[in-house]
């Protein structure tokens, strides 16, 4: 995920995991769950801080990480690791939370956990990051806190295929023989048991989420808007995986990027950008500044501020906060980063009318399409092997059927769309799109059940009263 602009000064003392339970606290009044079962749906499980050392060149380093459980009412638990010099307890904890009340709302098996390593990693060879890498993972095998049917970690902010190769490994040679070992960890190269579509999962899980959003009218309408993603104005924050993969889906759905904003600042043009032009020049010139026939905004927080319709921040938590809220001019905010509103731009926003697309719904792509990785992990079968060739040798009896009794024959065009029968692929973006339609009404049919417009709020209650009805079924040892 793209690194972006810092957290304003006014957040400097803001508890990212207060903020998640303030959240928690404003929905559990609309359950009927009791006090108790509500304190153990928010609290975190186990957490787990730990310190060891490594040699990086010839001096010996001592590294600080983290692995935090949040809920074990589904198991595995389920949820990345970031490679950061922000990671600390607080913020590992909110978002281990965040990954709970996500699995339950896009009815995912699993509860919520996330990792941390406390590292810069630009700071270190591919060699040393390895090494630093592996030892967190044998660090965690150590404590029983990583395994198919125990822990599933993924990747982050700052982590990716790579890590989670090497995570597989480690933990393949110290459980040797465990015949669903692969299944440890997901996010991995499609050669190390991935799965195809995994990467841009959540920026397609994005895309998927707000084309819903902005497919109602009654909603559009509230905010002064048409129906449909044509025409729209979009600004995107971060051009790491999620962000460049959403600007990217959107550009190619007919939405207009008129904002695209990096760590280094951002750029904006009315006209629309093309992040695949914008990128190959970001990697040529090692900044998005100065891209040709776009205005540079040397201050990449100032992004969020900027005229448009639909503001994606896929970057950092709290980079819209209570300093700044009231100068977003979005319409509709889709949370593609974890936690990037803070509860007081929640309110200042929702005061306007904004659309919040929260986090726990829109970025759940990487989950949802983690637990197909997953699936077929423990399957060991490919998506689509057992089935593609029977569903084209049908397509094609069915076909060859209506051309024999019409006389009439189809296009090449026409004939390779209704003969082909469903890659891994096809599949995933398949079982992805489905997940975050159904998702969306589920939430949207609490907020109005509930008479709210928050859909922070609805999302919440839908988490907690599935979660609340498993901890209920699964009963409580006296």
């Amino acid at each position: 995920m793209g690194e972006a602009t810092a957290t304003a000064t006014n957040t400097a003392h803001y508890s990212f995991f207060r903020g998640v339970e303030q959240n928690f606290d404003k929905a559990a009044k609309y359950t009927r769950f009791e006090p108790g079962i509500l304190e153990q749906i928010k609290s975190c499980n186990s957490v787990y801080r730990m310190k060891f050392p490594v040699r990086i060149g010839n001096e010996i380093e001592v590294i600080e990480a983290y692995r935090v459980q949040h809920s074990h009412h589904k198991l595995p638990c389920k949820g990345g690791i970031r490679y950061s010099m922000d990671v600390n307890q607080d913020e590992v904890m909110a978002l281990a939370a965040l990954m709970t009340y996500k699995c339950a709302i896009v009815n995912v098996p699993f509860g919520g956990a996330k990792g941390g390593i406390k590292i810069d990693p630009r700071k270190y060879s591919v060699f040393e990051l390895e090494k630093i890498t592996r030892r967190y993972a044998s660090e965690l095998v150590k404590k029983n806190f990583i395994g198919p049917g125990i822990d599933v970690p993924a990747p982050d902010y700052g982590s990716g295929a790579r890590e989670m190769s090497w995570i597989a490994d480690t933990y393949a040679s110290l459980k040797p023989g465990e015949i669903d070992s692969l299944g440890c960890v997901t996010g991995k190269p499609v050669t190390q048991g991935g799965v195809r579509g995994r990467t841009e999962a959540t920026g397609l899980g994005v895309y998927y989420g707000i084309r819903e959003v902005c497919s109602i009218a009654e909603d559009m309408q509230k905010v002064g808007l048409t129906t449909g993603l044509a025409g729209k104005k979009v600004i995107v924050q971060g051009l790491g995986n999620v962000g460049y993969h959403a600007a990217k889906f959107f550009h190619e759905g007919g939405a207009i990027i008129v904002g695209l904003a990096e760590y280094e600042g951002a750029i904006y043009d009315p006209n629309g950008l093309d992040p695949d032009k914008v990128v190959a020049y970001r990697k040529e010139n090692k900044s998005i500044l100065g891209y040709p026939g776009a205005t540079d905004v040397p201050n990449s927080a100032d992004a969020l501020e900027m005229e448009c319709d639909i503001l994606i921040p896929a970057a950092l938590e709290n980079v819209i906060n209570g300093g700044n809220a009231a100068r977003v001019k979005a319409k509709i905010i889709g949370e593609a980063a974890n936690g990037p509103l803070t509860p007081e731009a929640d309110e200042i926003l929702l005061a306007k009318g904004c659309i919040i697309v929260p986090d726990m719904y829109i970025n759940a792509g990487g989950v949802t399409v983690s637990y197909f990785e997953w699936l077929k992990n423990l399957s060991h079968v490919r998506f689509g092997r057992m089935d593609k060739r029977f569903s084209e040798n049908q397509n094609t009896q069915i076909l060859q059927s209506v051309e024999a009794l019409t006389g009439k024959k189809v296009t090449d065009i026409e004939r390779r769309q209704i003969l082909h029968g469903p890659d891994e692929v096809d599949l995933i973006y398949s079982g992805l799109e489905d997940t975050m339609i159904d998702s969306y009404h589920e939430i949207r049919d609490m907020m109005l059940t509930l008479g709210i417009n928050d859909m922070r709020t609805a999302a919440f209650v839908v988490s907690i009263n599935k979660v609340g009805v498993a901890y209920e079924e699964l009963g409580i040892f006296p």
